[in-house]
């Protein structure tokens, strides 16, 4: 029984009275869903059929989609509960013919607000499998590897148990079991201890050798194609995103007698496709183009664009080629299909059924034909009418007449809203000014000092609850837009000055909530953004909010409010959510985006002076990564001349700059003054290593991780790591892959690319002059520098190809790739300390008239450190060829 029938049951003393959660037919819809198993099933057992392929087009995926309050969660939440069984047949849905076999189906809400990642939705799709009772090893071992590297010391089964969507799910308690079994039988094949440890640590390297040299004991998981590749690449969410290739192998691995067809339903899939850049879209839509042996039921509001060959580059696999059959006039399911409003007969068949005394319908035909008939099929409408009748009947004890259901869905909204007390309608207009909220927001937004009246509302059936969520209420969208529309006719309406006086509250409930847990900060400032633009507020906690968002390199998107920069005045709320997004999303595309919105919001000279130089040191930075250095060093300069909260991170910024001219007695001269909120120690790092003292500078980076760790600043420790990962690279191979991990480790509950990217040059330098691949990779990582607009990034790639074709004895490849670090000293100037360490590691003397760097020591002393981790990485190099 659900929440809104409980309170039905205790609203009446009349025990023969019964109020059930009724699903009306959607008999079309069930049958796109039986056709569409029906035809998976088919392609899937056709000759043929190889779930390897990847470049057949896809056709596994079913989308229903429509209008708010049409019924698309309770559809999918019915599909998943018929295909489990839980759903009657009789009064409901046929059952599945039984040619489709077994069916295991998992739903996964994906609302943004519901707290799901792209890792809990791997983690439930592998625990529906779970149910089919079967290992499932290509998987569960690159899972294994991934998890022990992502979140070292926690296992699994303890993760999952923790959360109670994960939890909830019935393939949780096999889990385990099938994971510990697959990687024994694993261990076994290679003749390792049967520990999932041992196969996922040390002896990874012969599991990957076993496959690739098709031993006969592990013959038949080498038939995964690639599934080496997979286990050898870094194991961070990208990977992740490629697993589920292996889990579809898996599936289609089983013995016939053992399969299944997974059905994974994907339900409010607008808060997927919404996000900035499409970034969590392209990740699921990899996880469904890699499982052609599943149905994907996907439903939201809107309709599924992959199939537009505009969208290629945003997603992996966009155009009708890809998907025909989510093509606009497709015929053949699974297709497209627009979720309609219910039939009347739908409607008549739910009103019988919702509410019965004497297991009679309660409510008289007239009143039937008049509710469907004003109601126009929505489902919401229907369930208010039902609500409705039920407090009129226990009022009088007599049934309503059918004139008190004569209104449309506003006025039905204007009448229920009539019939709360006035403490309860305070409540209900405070809330409909925030997305989301909790008890003692609504209370403080209304202005109560007790609880409740908003405690009586959430009981209420137009209020949605999501526990997960930072606040867990929401009123039903359309029940939001329609009160500041029902409430303009109301005897106690509230003016204008009214709304905005709520709106001030509200706002200050927001400023007050604490905001020291992420999710809860960015939903505080995306709320109190809007009610900031609506009216015309001043940014008051905003501003601490939006130091606090910047203030460690995790970026969730911010949106700015509808009509951000878009020609007229914006408000100052406009300006600083645009300034917020763009900072957020110079992470996810090239740097001169940021830099061009930067300058508008600095332009329309909005903000407050507090604020100015949010926008502005963001906007130096970018010049600096463009090789803008004039700009640069402008934008930076005036930031640390106005003293404000950025002051300290500008000065860090001119530091940045003066190295990168190679000037560094006086950026250690400056740096000794940045103190820990300068972030003093990862600065000085940044000046040891190109004096070749990497012992110093790992041992600073050490410092400024452990120091930001103790400090709760993740994303800090995480760029820190980078870096140390990066020095150590030089002098110390063995410690250097210890550190990369563990700066993968860090990266990967963050978004910072130039880390990133910083930690994949760190992987080049620890493997130059002995990896024979190294100039293939080296392009690689250029390519993804340069795309991003990361030119320190591009130069340090440069100088690492420098290293190899040195350490390697390749004098003509050496002359090639300091030639191209040439070309990328911006200006001339710009790095052209790295083309200068190119001649003095090779014991040479730069050329005549060549930039020179003022060092911390003399250039005998470089030289002499350089030249002596050249020497050992040839050393190293020679002993790595006569052992191989």
């Amino acid at each position: 029984m659900s929440r809104s029938d409980l309170r039905a049951l205790f609203r009446s003393n009349d025990r023969e009275v019964k109020a059930v959660d009724y699903f009306a037919d959607r008999r079309d819809e069930w049958d796109s869903v039986a056709q569409s198993l029906s035809h998976l099933v088919d392609a899937v057992r056709a000759d043929g059929f190889d779930v390897q392929d990847l470049e057949a087009p896809r056709r596994n995926v079913l989308t229903f989609y429509g209008v708010g309050g049409i019924g698309k969660s309770t559809l999918s939440r019915c599909v998943a509960k018929h295909l489990s069984g839980g759903l009657p047949v009789e009064g409901h849905w046929p059952s599945l013919d039984e040619g489709i076999g077994p069916v295991v189906p998992v739903r996964v809400d994906l609302s943004r607000d519901s707290g799901v990642d792209f890792e809990s939705l791997v983690l439930a799709v592998r625990l529906a499998a779970a149910e089919i009772g079967q290992p499932m090893p290509t998987f569960d071992l690159a899972l294994q590897r991934y998890w022990e590297h992502n979140h070292p010391g926690e296992p699994l089964d303890e993760y999952v148990r923790r959360r109670t969507r994960l939890s909830s799910l019935p393939g949780a308690r096999n889990l385990s079991g099938q994971m510990q079994s697959a990687l024994a039988d694993v261990a076994q094949a290679v003749a390792l201890p049967g520990t999932m440890g041992q196969v996922v640590g040390q002896g990874l390297r012969t599991v990957v050798r076993a496959l690739r040299e098709r031993h006969h004991r592990i013959r038949a998981l080498a038939e995964c194609s690639r599934f080496a590749d997979l286990l050898e690449a870094v194991p961070d969410q990208d990977a992740l995103s490629y697993y589920p290739h292996l889990l579809a192998w898996d599936l289609a691995s089983l013995p016939a007698k053992h399969r299944a067809t997974l059905v994974v339903l994907l339900d409010t899939f607008e808060d997927v496709g919404d996000r900035v850049h499409r970034d969590l879209e392209r990740l699921v839509q990899r996880v469904v183009w890699l499982m052609p042996n599943v149905l994907f039921v996907i439903t939201g509001r809107n309709r599924l664009q992959w199939d537009d060959p505009q969208l290629e580059g945003q997603l992996d696999w966009a155009g009708p080629e890809c998907w025909p059959q989510l093509v606009g006039g497709a015929t053949r399911e699974p297709r497209q299909h627009t979720v309609g409003y219910l039939s009347a007969g739908d409607c008549e068949t739910y009103l019988s059924q919702r509410l019965t005394r004497d297991g009679r319908p309660m409510m008289d035909d007239a009143t039937r034909h008049l509710v469907t008939a004003n109601s126009h099929g929505l489902p919401l409408y229907l369930d208010l009418a039902a609500m409705r009748f039920l407090d009129l009947y226990r009022r009088s004890g007599n049934a309503p007449s059918v004139h008190d259901f004569n209104f449309d869905f506003p006025a039905l909204i204007a009448r229920t809203f009539r019939d709360l007390s006035p403490e309860v309608r305070r409540v209900v207009r405070s809330v409909s000014l925030l997305e989301t909220f909790s008890v003692p927001l609504a209370s403080a937004a209304a202005g109560f000092d007790h609880d409740a009246p908003a405690q009586n509302l959430v009981d209420r059936p137009f209020v949605d609850h999501d526990p997960g969520a930072p606040w867990p209420y929401r009123l039903h969208s359309l029940v939001r837009d329609a009160v500041r529309e029902a409430d303009s006719t109301s005897d106690d309406r509230w003016t204008s000055a009214d709304w905005r006086r709520a709106a001030q509250r509200a706002f200050d409930a927001l400023g007050h909530e604490d905001k020291s847990y992420r999710a809860r900060l960015v939903s505080a400032l995306r709320q109190g953004l809007a009610l900031s633009h609506q009216f015309d507020l001043p940014l008051g906690w905003l501003e601490d909010a939006a130091f606090q968002y910047v203030d460690d390199f995790v970026w969730e998107p911010i949106e700015p409010p509808a009509g951000a920069l878009d020609g007229a005045t914006p408000t100052p709320a406009q300006a600083l959510a645009t300034t917020l997004s763009a900072i957020a999303q110079r992470q996810r595309r090239h740097r001169s985006s940021t830099a061009q919105q930067l300058r508008d919001v600095l332009r329309a000279s909005v903000l407050p002076p507090s604020m100015e130089e949010l926008p502005r040191y963001f906007l130096a930075e970018c010049d600096r990564d463009l090789g803008n250095f004039q700009e640069s060093l402008d934008g930076m300069q005036r930031v640390a001349d106005l003293g404000g909260r950025l002051a300290a991170t500008a000065r860090r910024g001119l530091i940045h700059l003066a190295r990168r001219i190679g000037d560094f007695p006086q950026a250690r001269e400056a740096a000794l003054h940045l103190g820990a909120e300068g972030r003093q120690d990862r600065v000085l790092g940044d000046l040891w290593w190109p004096q070749g003292s990497m012992a110093l500078a790992c041992s600073a980076y050490a410092a400024g991780r452990d120091q930001a760790l103790a400090a709760g600043q993740v994303g800090e420790a995480a760029l820190s790591q980078a870096c140390l990962a990066f020095a150590a690279a030089f002098q110390d191979r063995p410690r250097a892959a210890e550190q990369i991990a563990r700066a993968e480790e860090l990266l990967a509950g963050v978004s910072i690319r130039w880390a990133e990217t910083q930690t994949c040059i760190a992987g080049l330098v620890r493997d130059a002059g002995i990896a024979r691949d190294l100039p293939e990779r080296t392009e690689a990582v250029a390519v993804e520098a340069v795309e991003a607009g990361l030119t320190s990034s591009v130069a340090y790639v440069r100088f690492a190809a420098c290293l190899h074709a040195l350490v390697a004895g390749a004098p003509g490849a050496l002359a090639q790739a300091r030639e191209r670090l040439l070309e990328d000293c911006v200006n001339g100037v710009e790095f052209g300390y790295l083309a200068e360490l190119t001649y003095l590691m090779a014991d040479e003397e730069p050329p005549a008239g060549f930039p020179r760097a003022e060092w911390l020591d003399t250039t005998a002393q470089v030289r002499a450190r350089w030249v002596g981790l050249v020497e050992d990485r040839r050393r190293e190099s020679a002993a790595a060829r006569q052992g191989a």
